[in-house]
């Protein structure tokens, strides 16, 4: 049995002081507070639970940084959108996997433990099918394993181009399904799953475009207690064309006609009215925000305040993964607040600090949405947790709340220490176990790719 001794340990009931932490296999065992160390024990200054990284494409990490020059017109979404699909449309199976195990390394030493991979690269190039419909699948399945993060696999129906089931065109080839070959690729997400580690797998029709209402249902009752994730209100563009198609705004025209509840994840949900914002908490689903990328894509600000005050919950995601960081996506989340509002400390919750708040509020929300829970660090839950350095200049003299604000708003590196998955140690002193196999691998399949 592994023990470790810490200093101050974030618990699902607060901070508690000197306490040693008993590992059985990938449970913690004990927690026994208040106690010396021993010979023997593991020493740590600060401990708190790793977060869910609950929306990701992996395969645009190998993209990130190629989008920043702006064409002869506006630059937005949708043409980000095509260089995207450009770059999607030459990668092979194995630079997928080299290319994921590199954004899963750079995940794990920012502090998350579990990613939620929303899945559509599916076909070989030219949207050919390949002879195990689960062949790009695997690949996650491999990077993860590899890796050692914790998979919630959603593999993603997409159907058409555009509402009211508009054919898709030539850049979404690698990506479509129909009902019976999405089914089929679910099966095979699943016997690829088993043979994880506490992998989950859901179901993700792309968004109210891709997917018309017939076969929204049916994707939906394919896994019935299974997490469903959807894109939904990133984009101004997306509400008008919705509007025009049946009269509702998309969120509106989901609750009014789809199941959701708590096993559903909207994600982005930007753009969206009083109404909606009611009706998304009444739902007890949950918001997938990924501030950094809709930052960098310039998708808007989502009303998070007005959210929390209906009882809303929310996770985190990287989706694009331009910048893969647990404390940036947090705290840009908080300033887009504040620079919008004109005011400081927007997301707070009841007797602790604004970092804490938003630690908590993506913590329980992530886990949810990936279908795992959400308890925190207690007795018998997953010994998924981060060590976090007291060395650095932002963490100096720091404890309790104000440990975790200078780690979210105060840091530039360094502040992970330690990352444990299940009980096994991945990332020791800032640098995963397997960082620089994967990097080299990494950087010879972006060499290909651009070729």
């Amino acid at each position: 049995m592994t023990v470790l001794h810490v200093e101050n340990l974030l618990t699902a009931d607060g901070w508690v002081k000197s306490a040693r932490l008993f590992l059985a296999g990938q449970r913690i065992a004990k927690i026994q507070v208040g106690a010396s160390a021993e010979p023997g024990d593991e020493r740590h200054a600060v401990v708190v639970p790793a977060l869910s990284n609950l929306h990701s494409h992996a395969f645009q990490r190998g993209m990130a940084g190629l989008a920043e020059v702006r064409g002869a017109s506006t630059d937005n979404f949708w043409s980000w959108r095509e260089l995207m699909y450009r770059f999607a449309s030459r990668m092979s199976p194995e630079q997928l996997e080299a290319i994921a195990a590199q954004a899963y390394v750079e995940m794990l030493e920012a502090g998350f433990c579990r990613v939620g991979e929303f899945h559509y690269l599916h076909h070989d190039i030219d949207g050919r099918r390949f002879a195990d419909p689960g062949e790009m699948a695997a690949r996650i399945v491999n990077a993860a394993g590899m890796t050692g993060i914790h998979l919630t696999l959603l593999p993603v129906f997409y159907a058409h181009a555009s509402f009211g089931g508009k054919a898709p065109n030539p850049g979404q080839s690698r990506f479509v399904h129909d009902l019976d070959g999405y089914a089929r690729l679910v099966d095979r997400c699943r016997e690829l799953v088993a043979m994880t580690s506490l992998g989950v797998v859901g179901v993700a029709p792309h968004s109210m475009r891709a997917v018309t209402p017939e076969e929204l249902g049916q994707v939906v009752r394919l896994l019935p207690d299974a997490p469903v994730h959807i894109h939904i209100a990133e984009q101004l563009g997306e509400v008008r064309d919705c509007i025009a198609w049946s009269g509702s705004r998309p969120v509106r025209w989901l609750l009014d006609h789809a199941p959701v509840d708590e096993r559903w994840c909207l994600v982005h949900a930007t753009h969206i009215d009083k109404d909606e914002i009611a009706g998304i908490a009444r739902s007890g689903a949950s918001v997938g925000l990924c501030p950094v990328t809709e930052a960098n894509l310039g998708d808007g600000i989502f009303p998070v305040l007005e959210f929390l005050a209906e009882g809303g919950r929310f996770g985190i995601g990287t989706d694009s993964n331009v910048c893969i960081s647990l404390a940036g996506e947090l705290s840009l989340l908080e300033y887009s607040q504040r620079l919008s509002r004109k005011v400081r400390n927007v997301v707070s919750l009841g007797g602790c600090s604004t970092g804490m708040a938003l630690y908590r509020y993506a913590l329980e929300g992530g886990a949810r949405a990936l279908g795992v829970a959400s308890d925190g660090l207690g007795e018998g839950a997953v010994a998924d947790f981060v060590s976090l350095s007291v060395d650095e200049p932002a963490t100096v003299c720091r404890a309790g709340d104000a440990m975790l604000d200078s780690w979210l708003f105060a840091s530039t590196a360094g502040v992970v220490d330690c990352v444990w998955v299940g009980g096994a140690k991945q990332v020791e002193r800032g640098r995963h176990r397997h960082r620089d196999q994967v990097r080299s691998v990494y950087k010879n399949a972006i060499r290909e790719l651009c070729a």
